[in-house]
């Protein structure tokens, strides 16, 4: 058992959900995804990705609720992704790893335009519209500013494919688990 909170955050179009679900099968580890809540609240609320973040903005109990739920998932061994897990995981000073998976804006642009079938401008102006929306809600929200989280270690899946990103995520997890048992 790993005895602490893996969390894997990273920016949009990182890959970090992908390699969070691959990580998680090959470790065998509780998985949760804050992304997957927020899309799951709201579609529920009829609102698309975009609406929904600009109503996140105006009414904090959206996010507060989110990371809640991720919290309470928050146990030995467990997997958290979302890009504040490891912040909020430091800020509540539960013994966690932190992870992060990021990619150059280029490539990011590219996977979100394939993956929700929009063009490289549209995919540009979302990635960056939830960044700045994230940015200022988690600041406002939290006391965090994104842009001055480090993680314990970071991958740059920018010209990798997400076999290598997972293997290397697994083998710093390993790593990391050993430091943890012996320090």
């Amino acid at each position: 058992m790993i005895p602490a909170i893996i969390t894997l955050g990273g920016p949009p179009g990182s890959g970090k959900s992908t390699a969070a679900r691959e990580l998680a099968k090959r470790l065998n580890m509780p998985l949760a995804i804050a992304g997957e809540l927020f899309r799951a609240e709201a579609k529920a609320r009829g609102m698309d990705l975009a609406a929904f973040s600009a109503l996140a903005e105006e009414d904090d109990s959206i996010d507060r609720a989110v990371d809640e739920a991720m919290l309470e998932q928050g146990r030995a061994g467990a997997l958290l992704e979302g890009r504040i897990q490891g912040a909020l995981c430091r800020v509540m000073k539960m013994p966690h790893i932190s992870l992060a998976v990021i990619a150059d804006e280029e490539v990011r642009v590219q996977r979100i335009s394939q993956r929700d079938g929009v063009t490289p401008a549209e995919a540009r102006r979302d990635i960056r519209t939830r960044e700045e929306s994230e940015q200022r809600r988690y600041l406002a929200y939290y006391g965090i500013d994104l842009d001055a989280e480090e993680p314990d270690v970071t991958i740059d899946s920018s010209g990798l494919g997400p076999e290598v990103v997972v293997e290397r995520l697994a083998i710093t997890v390993r790593v990391l688990r050993r430091g943890v048992i012996d320090g």
